[in-house]
């Protein structure tokens, strides 16, 4: 079983990059994608092979998630359940015999950190979220959660201290979560590697250079890491200034 998750930038627009081409190298049973940009009918999705679940967000053209799933959930469900939280299509959640599934796109904190303070409380009420979902059977989550857990998660850490993405609050709630009961499943395989990155700027070539950052993830119940078989990054894939992630399942 193979999961994967992608922030598109627009799957609109990433569609006319060669989106088709890129699943069907990958050929996941599940695909999660983040920031799809597009409200109801704007855009018909050509996979045939899975069922659709889209949670847009009100304002058109920002956030939003869907997942495309050839293995058919016993239910779904969208966002958190808080209205403060639900209006940027930012979770769906869907369930299986043995897991949850949850993708998500955290909300950035934004350039000069003027989202910060609304980050944290999204970051408490999620994770409750995902702990009371993990008291009925394990959690899968994956998406672009915008933070960089250590200083190897990024090329630059020094400098980028007091950035959206790196800043000392924001690492320490990911770093609660995974006191919490929730495993890393990149490093959990590869706990030292270096230069291992899902988001590069758009800016100065950093994607060439590998300037970049590792922001997005699969993170599972600590019970459930017996269950992985391996964790992925695709640099290779192209058409979003993310790349694709994933996880085999045993």
């Amino acid at each position: 079983m193979k999961l994967i998750s992608w922030n598109v930038n627009g799957l609109r627009a990433v569609i006319k990059k060669g989106f088709y081409e890129s699943v069907a190298a990958i050929n996941p049973d599940i695909l999660c994608l983040q920031e799809i940009k597009m409200q109801e009918g704007q855009q018909e999705i050509d996979l045939p092979e899975y069922e659709e679940y889209y949670n847009y967000a009100k304002r058109p053209g920002y956030s939003g998630t869907a997942i495309f799933t050839k293995v058919p959930p016993l239910s779904v469900h969208y966002g958190l359940g808080i209205d403060d939280h639900d209006q940027e299509g930012r979770v769906i959640t869907l369930e299986f015999a043995d897991y949850y599934l949850v993708n998500v796109y955290t909300p950035n904190s934004k350039q000069k950190l003027e989202r910060l303070d609304y980050r944290m409380v999204w970051e408490d009420d999620f994770r409750a979220y995902l702990s009371t979902l993990d008291q009925e059977k394990p959690v899968i989550l994956c998406g672009d959660l915008n933070v960089a857990h250590r200083e190897i998660d990024l090329k630059n850490p020094k400098t980028n201290r007091k950035s959206a993405g790196f800043t000392d609050e924001e690492r320490e709630k990911i770093g609660i979560l995974l006191d919490a009961g929730f495993t890393d499943s990149y490093r959990h395989f590869y706990p030292d590697r270096e230069d291992a990155y899902t988001w590069w700027s758009y800016f100065a070539k950093s994607r060439e250079r590998n300037v970049g950052w590792r922001i997005d993830y699969f993170v599972v119940s600590d019970r459930f890491a017996n269950q992985l078989k391996d964790a992925m990054i695709f640099p290779e894939i192209m058409g979003s200034d993310h790349c694709p992630v994933g996880i085999e399942l045993l």
